[in-house]
């Protein structure tokens, strides 16, 4: 099981921050252009964690001495139900550098993109905090 999976399904969000790179290029399901940067990626799934309810991975693909792995999620989110798959590829040093997130079905991600939304600026603090 790759670390970042235990990580979340810990609860450990100070875990996941730590298993980012300080260059991790964070690609959302909602937003167009990605985010760079460990404080930003962090604090969004700081929020991310707070919007989901029941979430729950439920495949893994990639080995584990493989740098690319691919986690199956569902979830809901405002009453709506989701499944989506966060896309990770880890460095030389065994740290995440890549991290994309897609979801389904659209009505999902409309719920996700609205409760998000609504916490721009508590993440975008948090960043500016963490930075």
């Amino acid at each position: 099981m790759h670390a970042f999976r235990s990580a979340v399904e810990a609860g450990d969000l100070d875990a996941v921050a730590a298993l980012l790179a300080e260059d991790v290029v964070f690609t959302s399901p909602v937003v167009f252009k990605p985010y760079t940067g460990k404080a930003i990626t962090a604090a969004i799934l700081r929020a991310v964690s707070q919007v989901f309810e029941d979430f729950r991975y439920v495949r893994e693909f990639g080995a584990s001495d493989s740098p690319d792995h691919a986690l199956v999620f569902t979830a809901r989110v405002g009453g709506r139900e989701l499944t989506g798959c966060d896309f990770l590829h880890v460095n030389e040093e065994g740290l995440i550098d890549d991290l994309m997130v897609m979801v389904r079905p659209l009505s999902g991600a409309h719920a996700l993109a609205e409760a998000m939304g609504a916490r721009f600026e508590q993440i975008a603090e948090e960043a500016q905090a963490g930075s």
